[in-house]
């Protein structure tokens, strides 16, 4: 009996120390490696507290984030404003270009100053200088009024010389086109509406460019420029125009394709009151002179336009190489919309500069642009001194 009871009591002994030893190891949990390889550990709790088990505390030591990469925040570059065409100021425009004329007016010059080099200028060589102005699409009648007062005044002061004649040649040229007309665009602004210019011409005379270039024209003289795009049977029109305003911050009001051209003119002038603009140009739709039905419908253009107040300007685009055909066009145009003012585009691509005579002297309309390139500030305010002087080319 003493045997078992001395079994029992070893055996409770046993029990307590392997209690007293496995006890205090549940109670220190390791601590997993650090994840940098340092000797400090970064600790983590338990996702749930075990029975008996003793959560330490946890501890992360200041040294910890040291090594790590700093945090970038990447800032989104601010979108920068579209850059803006700087449009040339146009005073001495004509001047700079006068060479670009020159080049295109040289056959005429050349031979018009190799007859007047002549030593005597009998009835043959002034026949000559006849046929070489009315070549350049002067006009006759216009010609031979030219013709008539230089060779009298050749008569009376006894002129000998190649510079005297030619000299008296420009005096005339200039004279032909009456350089006391009123060349001024009529741009400015009236009390609360903007000053509205119509556009018109026929097929491929350069309208749309063309408004493109006066609203350049225009900025560049400081006004503020809206465009109306009421060419609507051509979305390429409308698109064209859109872009060459984008380029100078002008808007565009365009309407849908196939749209009333008229609704369209209305609403830009109307976009352009309520907005403080202080010139609305509406490009028109090419059409032929001799087409009623689509010249009774510019007439509707302008008419509508009118209701928010008169137009100020009516500009023709005239193509110089279609020389006499021209004049044609500018008549029956000036009978549905009463045009104001010429612009003669593409002048530098042909020798027929003379038509600017011949529209004035035929319908006392004043030239009053010149389109010589196809370069955006390639338009220049007519001046008479300037185009002879290109035109007649050097004496030299």
């Amino acid at each position: 009996m003493e045997y078992v009871v001395a079994a029992v009591i070893l055996l409770v002994v046993l029990l307590a120390g392997a209690i007293g030893l496995v006890v205090p190891r549940m109670r220190r949990r390791e601590l997993p490696p650090s994840s940098t390889g340092g000797d400090t550990a970064t600790l983590e709790r338990p996702s749930a507290a075990e029975p008996g088990v003793e959560t330490p505390p946890l501890v992360v030591p200041a040294e910890a984030d040291e090594g790590l990469p700093p945090l970038i925040v990447e800032e989104k570059p601010a979108e920068k404003a579209p850059e803006l065409d700087r449009p040339e100021p146009t005073a001495g425009r004509l001047v700079r270009l006068r060479a670009r004329l020159a080049r295109s007016q040289n056959v005429f010059g050349k031979g018009l100053l190799s007859v007047l080099s002549r030593d005597h200028l009998d009835e043959d060589a002034w026949e000559e200088i006849e046929d070489s102005l009315i070549s350049a699409d002067v006009g006759v009648e216009a010609t031979q009024v030219i013709v008539g007062r230089l060779r009298e005044r050749v008569r009376v002061l006894g002129s000998r010389t190649v510079a005297e004649v030619r000299e008296q040649l420009a005096e005339e040229l200039v004279s032909a086109l009456e350089p006391e007309m009123d060349r001024t665009l009529r741009t400015t602004p009236h009390d609360g509406r903007p000053a509205v210019m119509l556009v018109v011409g026929v097929n491929g005379a350069g309208k749309t460019t063309t408004c493109g270039k006066i609203g350049r024209v225009l900025i560049a003289d400081g006004r503020t420029v809206l465009f109306g795009a009421a060419d609507t049977f051509r979305a390429a029109a409308a698109d064209q125009i859109q872009t060459w305003g984008e380029r100078v911050g002008a808007e565009t009001v365009r309407g849908p394709e196939g749209g009333d051209p008229a609704s369209v003119a209305f609403d830009a002038v109307k976009r352009g009151i309520d907005t403080g603009i202080d010139t609305v140009i509406v490009d028109t739709a090419g059409r032929l002179q001799n087409k009623v039905g689509l010249m009774d419908e510019l007439g509707k253009v302008k008419r509508v336009v009118e209701k928010h107040g008169p137009v100020d300007e009516t500009l023709l685009i005239l193509d110089a190489t279609t020389g006499q055909n021209g004049l044609e066009q500018a008549r029956v145009f000036t009978e549905v919309v009463d045009v104001t003012g010429v612009v003669l585009t593409k002048l530098d691509g042909t020798a027929k500069g003379g038509i600017v005579i011949a529209v004035q002297r035929k319908l006392g309309i004043p030239v009053k642009l010149v389109g010589l390139g196809e370069g955006p500030d390639d338009l220049a305010p007519f001046e008479p001194a300037a185009f002879v002087e290109a035109l007649l080319g050097s004496a030299a």
